[in-house]
């Protein structure tokens, strides 16, 4: 048996490699049109800040020792040009030599990847304006940035690639603006989870425009000026477009296979094409999401290596299935590390789910020991059934170990309420006897239960004014001084039951605190006294970065530019 594989990195040479292990007599041809065959798309920002010093450290496998133990014949800098499905040949040009000719296959792998979105603007293809997707294009940005020592950069587009790249150039003391379409970064979070990343970047020193259009790029003074829609041209010493990747399928589309979203390659839970004997993985196809069971295109590097380890299964006669992805991610943003998992909010509405939601502020170990630090989560689950959906959690150590949870629970089908059960590992410097994932159970059961009912940001405009309900700040009177919401009346909660005469009976009454605790404390308490209660989700420190964070876009949106 001959297997050819396109492209390597994560899907190919997972799938190179597996085959190798299940089959030791296949023939294995794999053709990589880069110099690498192997390597940490995610490692390259931390390389371009130094980092990562050893520009070897970023290629995880090299063609030499590759063969060495897997006998795969890898070709690097080797294009497939084009596929013959009719005589299952593929066209490979040599780009060293330019050497053109076809390989023969019994089974064809695709691994192409995605590529950089380019959008077709003037000045897209300036000397200073970059992309960042492989290996070549950081040694392009590094060695750019080492000969010249630009001063400024902006960068276009607000996800991964972006805020991990503004980090490292904002270290090499650069002044750095990303500029993104959408009022948001990181589009996997929810506007008010992506609040507390907007903050934590603007602390540093980098300058948002968010909800702006980037239309065309000129050179100006040395430097790139950065046209926008509507508003003046941003100047800087070098520009890097990550508004995003799309599938790299033009191969696909010409050898008449079936695509699906954005372009992708339309596969089966086998990794299968709609053409016999080829396959596909990784960036460029179009799969399951798992939790809403809709079509998606999910550019992670770990379904990609599952997808390649499926192929390869198959290929050798195993029925290895993919369920679908999740989209677990993690991000460090300076000293902060923001992860989701599953579906937000706002997709889940999207996607046509009734959803609620808990918001809760735990901290990231036992109080009492020194270091604990708060983080933000917030819990996405199905009305009625209480199904898991998703989950987000924005804060400090810890953050990645809940997550993984979220995802798992999610992956096993568990409801928000059973995160309750869970026996998870408790000592004072990692954790407290009720983690913040047991935590947002309880809180679910709560609601399930009728013992709370929740009123968030959004509800807030629509409360009366006219004195028919009853609207209370349960938070001590030095806190409310510091920052209150307006028309909030100020009874700290150790006091309530004393000044009780103080409240009207027969008003619906809607409590705040600072994360929520205290406020569901006293709904309780005035509850047992036969009060309607409702409990603000998330708190005061929740909707203070929130809403301060609209009320910075909103003064960016009409004055051209967001304050640091």
């Amino acid at each position: 048996m001959k297997v050819v594989i396109i492209g390597g990195v994560a899907g190919g040479a997972t799938a190179a490699a597996r085959l190798r292990r299940l089959d030791e007599h296949a023939e294995i041809v794999v053709f990589e049109r880069t110099g690498y065959i192997s390597y940490a798309n995610c490692g390259l920002p931390y390389y371009i800040g130094g980092v990562i010093e050893n520009p070897e450290d970023l290629t995880l496998q090299t063609p030499e020792r590759f063969f060495a133990r897997f006998q795969v014949d890898m070709r690097v800098r080797h294009e497939v040009t084009a596929i013959h499905p009719e005589k299952k040949t593929v066209s490979v040009k040599n780009l060293e030599t330019a050497e053109e000719f076809e390989e023969s296959y019994d089974k064809l792998i695709l691994s192409p990847g995605a590529k950089p979105a380019q959008p077709k603007l003037p000045g897209v293809g300036l000397e200073k304006v970059f992309t960042l997707r492989t290996v070549e294009d950081t040694f392009r940005i590094k060695n750019y940035i080492n000969a010249h020592h630009p001063k400024s950069a902006v960068l276009a587009g607000g996800g991964f690639i972006s805020l991990e790249l503004a980090e490292n150039l904002r270290e090499l003391g650069m002044d750095v603006t990303i500029v993104q379409r959408p009022r948001q970064l990181m589009n996997p979070f929810d506007p008010d989870m992506a609040s507390f990343i907007h903050s934590e970047v603007r602390q540093h020193g980098i300058r948002l425009a968010l909800g702006h259009t980037v239309e065309g790029f000129a050179e100006k003074d040395g430097g790139v000026d950065v046209l926008l829609k509507d508003e003046a041209p941003l100047y800087a010493d070098m520009v890097v477009l990550a508004i995003g990747v799309t599938p790299d399928t033009a191969l696909a589309k010409e050898a008449g296979l079936e695509l699906g979203l954005k372009g992708s390659i339309v596969v089966d839970d086998r990794m299968k094409t709609s053409v016999p004997d080829i396959y596909a993985v990784g960036d460029a196809v179009q799969v399951k999401h798992y939790v809403t069971g809709q079509d998606a295109v999910i550019s992670l590097a770990g379904p990609a290596n599952k997808q390649g380890r499926i192929a390869a299964d198959h290929i050798c006669g195993g029925d290895s299935r993919y369920l679908g992805s999740q989209g677990s991610s993690v991000i460090k943003v300076f000293d902060l590390t923001a992860a989701a998992t599953g579906v937000n909010e706002t997709n889940a509405r999207t996607a046509g789910l009734d959803v609620d939601t808990v918001i809760l502020s735990p901290m990231s170990h036992a109080g009492y020991y020194p270091g604990s630090k708060v983080m933000t989560m917030k819990i996405v689950f199905e009305k009625g059934t209480y199904r898991l959906l998703g989950g987000q959690i924005v804060g400090y150590e810890g953050v990645d170990k809940r997550i993984d949870v979220l995802a798992t629970a999610i992956h096993a089908g568990l409801t928000a309420i059973q995160l309750k059960n869970l026996d998870l590992a408790y000592a004072p410097p990692y954790s407290s006897a009720k983690d913040p994932v047991n935590m947002a159970g309880f809180m679910a059961e709560n609601l399930a239960k009728g013992f709370v009912k929740q009123f968030g940001i959004a509800d807030l405009k629509a409360l009366p004014q006219d004195g028919s309900v009853t609207l209370l700040d349960a938070r001590t009177p030095q806190e409310y001084a510091e920052g209150h919401i307006e028309g909030f009346r100020n009874i700290p909660v150790d006091e309530l039951r004393e000044r009780l005469e103080e409240l009207e009976r027969g008003k619906p009454v809607y409590v705040i605190c600072q994360s929520g605790l205290r406020s569901y404390i006293a709904c309780r308490i005035l509850g047992g006294y036969g009060f309607d209660t409702y409990n603000f989700s998330g708190g005061f420190r929740y909707y203070d970065a929130v809403v301060n964070d609209r009320d910075l876009i909103e003064r960016a949106t009409a004055c051209g530019m967001d304050q640091r």
